[in-house]
């Protein structure tokens, strides 16, 4: 059994106006994450929104010393962006999809995500999304240490930083043993 994760696809980390945007690279990939999204739906697949949190004024969060605020609660920086964003609206009430607030880079920490993966008998985790190098990255480190199978499409995850987002690539490859598609 799958599960696919679309991590952080929100206007924040993608429009150009976005607090803390990837910009380009992650325009780019927008039809092909919400192809993927579709297919892995309509697949029968466990999909999950695995979407940034952070609240307003919240200096004791430690992003608050690395990066602008971003994904404010109930800010329009943390909706989904653009095409995927009409994926979520279409398919939120489906069974299998699931919109999963974190507060960490890992869409494991902090959350249930591990419960809900072992309760469908889910051995591979499917990811997607942005910053490569950032969240997808620390939520695949977790994916590996917990024992799940890594499938990462090359084509559905970018970053701000190119370097960071090839490097991000070849060490789930060569460290986590992540299939890179």
């Amino acid at each position: 059994m799958k599960a696919f994760i679309n991590v952080d696809y929100t206007v924040d980390f993608v429009a150009d106006n976005g607090a803390l945007t990837c910009g380009k690279p992650a325009q780019e990939i927008e039809q092909t994450i919400t192809d993927l999204t579709v297919q892995a739906i309509e697949r029968g697949d466990y999909v999950v929104f695995a979407i940034d949190l952070h609240y307003r004024d919240d200096s004791h969060h430690p992003e608050s010393e690395l990066f602008p605020p971003h994904n404010i609660a109930g800010a329009p920086g943390r909706e989904l962006y653009g095409k995927l964003a009409e994926v979520y609206r279409q398919y939120r009430n489906h069974p299998n999809v699931k919109w999963m607030d974190k507060t960490r880079y890992s869409a494991f920490a902090g959350t249930d995500l591990e419960i809900r993966l072992r309760e469908r008998g889910i051995n591979e985790v499917q990811l997607a999304g942005v910053c490569t190098d950032i969240c997808v990255l620390h939520t695949a480190v977790d994916a590996y240490n917990k024992g799940f199978r890594i499938v990462v499409y090359e084509n559905a995850v970018a970053s701000f930083d190119e370097a960071g987002h090839q490097w991000a690539l070849q060490h789930m490859k060569s460290c986590l043993n992540a299939t890179i598609l």
